[in-house]
């Protein structure tokens, strides 16, 4: 059960709850960041200004309509990054099910099927 003495945290992906003596222990440093939320209307009225302050912050911001959260607004670099780290991530888990699957090849055979595209 929740109780008064505990601290919600809103953060990118997920909410934390912890108590809040917790947060007084002199052996952990607590860094906390708080998303930007705006209004779709805000962003209607503001985009150059909130479209700057994402620039220099770097920080996403929560696009919220009708009190809900509707989209994420990020800067370029950061979204390109991210995509990157997906395509690597997919090629990961691609590597792991072939070889659940069984779907490997010993050092020659991956040699000699490199050796076409290595001439």
């Amino acid at each position: 059960m929740i109780a008064a003495e505990h601290v919600f945290i809103f953060g990118v992906c997920e909410l934390l709850v912890f108590p809040l003596k917790s947060l007084k222990s002199k052996k952990y440093h607590y860094s906390i960041t708080i998303m930007k939320i705006e209004l779709v209307t805000t962003l209607k009225r503001q985009a150059a200004k909130i479209l700057a302050d994402l620039h220099k912050s770097k920080e996403p911001v929560l696009i919220t309509e009708h009190g809900k959260p509707s989209a994420y607004l990020v800067d370029v670099d950061d979204y390109e990054f991210m995509q990157d780290r997906m395509r690597l991530l997919e090629g990961l888990a691609r590597g792991e099910r072939a070889v659940q699957d069984g779907r490997t090849l010993t050092q020659k055979e991956a040699k000699e099927a490199m050796s076409k595209w290595l001439k």
